[in-house]
């Protein structure tokens, strides 16, 4: 899977991130690191919604700021999580095509945790008429 990745600031757990991803096979494309958290949100954001990514995810200190950036580009549907579960259900419920989370509180082995369930559930066809509306 093409996976675009962007942060605003480069740190240990960034560089785990993406190591893991790109030991799990995916394609890294990283659309910025050390950059202001609206250029990372809405570039990650851009490269999914024309199709140069299946999915994004965008780093910040609380993960605010780089949702909301991602969520002003049309077709993209960022949810901020922080844990397993809440990614696996925006990924179900709400179709979720890129991942926010924050630098502050995800240790590395809750971020992987996060990529996995957010990387590999798929969503529920019964909600499509939910966030359908979205776009």
């Amino acid at each position: 899977m093409r996976i675009a990745f962007g942060t605003d600031e480069s740190t240990d757990l960034t560089r785990h991130m993406k190591e893991w991803l790109a030991a799990q096979g995916h394609e890294l494309l990283v659309v910025g690191e050390d950059i202001a958290w609206p250029e990372v949100g809405s570039g990650v954001g851009e490269a999914v919604a024309r199709g140069a990514a299946d999915r994004g995810v965008v780093c910040c200190w609380t993960g605010t700021g780089v949702s909301i950036a991602a969520n002003k580009v049309p077709g993209v549907r960022a949810a901020l999580c922080t844990d397993g579960s809440t990614a696996a259900g925006a990924r179900k419920w709400n179709d979720a095509n890129v991942l926010a989370l924050g630098l502050r509180l995800t240790s590395p082995t809750l971020a992987e945790e996060m990529l996995d369930a957010f990387l590999t559930t798929d969503p529920d066809v019964s909600e499509a008429g939910n966030y359908t509306r979205l776009t």
